[in-house]
């Protein structure tokens, strides 16, 4: 897999820390889940997303700190209320 790049000992060098590697379609979704990610934990965001020739869609690589704790509504999270259509 051309896009793996090395993870470094100092980013998984105690429990609770990641490295997430994200695949995706494109650009808005990846960056999406990056920010649905960084909304509950501590998070090293990546900028911009990589695209590896002859793959499909975009690749980016985010850290996560779960060791803090968790806010009210971060627990709660998004609220998912159904919508109704308009005319």
């Amino acid at each position: 897999m051309p896009y793996t790049d090395p993870i470094h000992e100092t980013h998984v060098s105690e429990p609770g820390l990641l490295v997430v590697d994200v695949a995706a379609a494109d650009d808005a979704t990846a960056l999406a889940f990056q920010q649905l990610l960084a909304d509950r934990w501590a998070t090293a965001t990546a900028e911009q997303t990589t695209r590896d020739a002859g793959q499909p869609g975009v690749r980016l690589r985010c850290y996560l700190d779960l060791r803090q704790q968790l806010t009210a509504a971060a627990v709660a999270g998004p609220t998912t209320e159904p919508t109704t259509a308009r005319p």
